[in-house]
């Protein structure tokens, strides 16, 4: 019976991570299938991302007024200089990296879309190491030449490699690593007060939109207005199925993020990194058998050089935040030890003064 009521927490708690794990997978490997089904006939990616935004922007929007009525408290709300000074730059990075990362699919395989995307990791790492939020340790190395390397292997000799959507999607890889330490350092500061995604997602739609709307203008704005498919539609129904398109992608982008921060916030982030390293063996598998993605020997290896490159960067990390909590559990265990000397020498001299001023007394 002890054994059972041991084994029950046990088995909940697994339940519930492979639930949430699933319902990750669900909306991540989701909108990359849908984004590439979608540019196979309409080739605006950067109006769908603009219309993707706005979606998020109410959804987070509705998420936030909820929450404020079943809180009772009033929600985040930045001033315009504090929002123009602290998320710009954030939003912009964000923005030019989800719009690149659509675009690219017009050109490029979901496979070799996985595959280079997957290199943000070594970006994440250059750029955590200039706003000093990681340090440069050896092992760092081996990750990137394992990355690099299995890039490389996955792509030289591709039959379906084309260098318009490899440029597109590896600049996004850039950008990714820039949004993602800026948006690190976004939620961390706590004078800010996102530390909760929904109101990060809410803050940074708008500035996001304004950001990938010139581009939308000069790429796609003269015609998109000419298509058929939309503004120029000769049947009711034409309009009102790219209308659902549509929203059915709005409503996967804002999922992978609430998802995201669910498995974050019940879990922890190793486990969605962990969850992320399966998520582009999943990804690439499916792309294999039901896109029809033709994959080499040399490419499946440079593929899994590229996971252990990921593999190891998510271990040692794990070895090393566990050491530096070791560190300060044993900082504070010293600073307590210490406090209690203090405090033991502090009550023996008092009681020697107290034995000193009896004896005074006494001679007296």
């Amino acid at each position: 019976m002890s054994e059972l009521s041991l084994c029950l927490p046990f088995l909940r708690k697994a339940l519930l991570t492979v639930t949430l794990v699933l319902f990750y997978y669900c909306f991540s490997i989701g909108i990359t299938f849908y984004n590439k089904w979608v540019m196979k006939n309409f080739h605006y990616p950067i109006f769908m991302t603009l219309i993707h935004l706005v979606m998020i922007f109410t959804f987070s929007a509705m998420s936030r007024t909820f929450a404020s009525w079943w809180t009772g408290k009033s929600p985040i709300c930045l001033s315009w200089k504090l929002y123009m000074k602290r998320v710009a730059a954030t939003a912009l990075a964000t923005a030019l990296d989800i719009g690149l990362s659509n675009w690219s699919f017009l050109f490029i395989t979901v496979s070799l879309y996985t595959m280079t995307k997957s290199t943000a990791i070594l970006f994440i790492l250059f750029f955590s190491i200039v706003f000093r939020l990681e340090r440069l340790r050896p092992w760092l190395i081996m990750v990137i030449l394992l990355i690099a390397g299995g890039l490389f292997m996955f792509t030289y000799m591709s039959t379906q490699f084309n260098m318009k959507g490899f440029i597109l999607v590896l600049v996004a890889s850039f950008l990714g690593g820039i949004r993602w330490t800026l948006t690190q350092i976004l939620t961390q500061k706590a004078d800010l007060g996102l530390q909760n995604p929904i109101d990060t997602m809410y803050h940074l739609q708008p500035l996001m939109f304004i950001g990938l709307f010139p581009l939308f203008l000069i790429n796609e704005g003269l015609s998109l207005s000419a298509s058929e498919k939309l503004f120029r539609f000769q049947e009711t129904s034409t309009l009102l199925y790219m209308v659902f398109v549509m929203a059915t992608g709005g409503v996967l982008a804002f999922g992978l993020g609430f998802s995201e921060f669910l498995l974050v916030s019940k879990t922890s982030s190793l486990t969605l990194s962990v969850a992320g390293i399966f998520k582009e063996v999943c990804t690439l598998v499916l792309a294999s058998h039901l896109l029809g993605d033709q994959l080499s020997t040399l490419n499946w290896l440079g593929f899994a050089m590229c996971l252990s490159g990921i593999s190891l960067h998510v271990a040692l990390k794990v070895i090393y935040s566990e050491d530096a909590s070791k560190d300060k559990m044993t900082n504070k265990i010293h600073d307590m030890t210490m406090t209690e000397v203090g405090m033991e020498l502090l009550l023996k001299n008092g009681q020697a003064n107290e034995d000193s001023d009896e004896e005074d007394v006494i001679y007296q």
